[in-house]
């Protein structure tokens, strides 16, 4: 399912971070971030699918 994250992350960052985690606080902060400019958007997005779950 990663490699689904990870696209949907590139195209909607949003939409990879709720793959991920849902809706919760992480799918909110990639929703403004994506609002303020894609890249910050997009940087955080595929920083929340790609880093290992702690």
């Amino acid at each position: 399912m990663t490699f689904l994250q990870v696209i949907a992350a590139i195209l909607l960052p949003p939409l990879g971070v709720f793959l991920k985690r849902g809706l919760g606080q992480e799918f909110w902060i990639a929703v403004i971030l994506t609002l303020i400019g894609f890249v910050p958007g997009l940087i955080f997005a595929l920083w929340i699918v790609l880093r290992a779950d702690v």
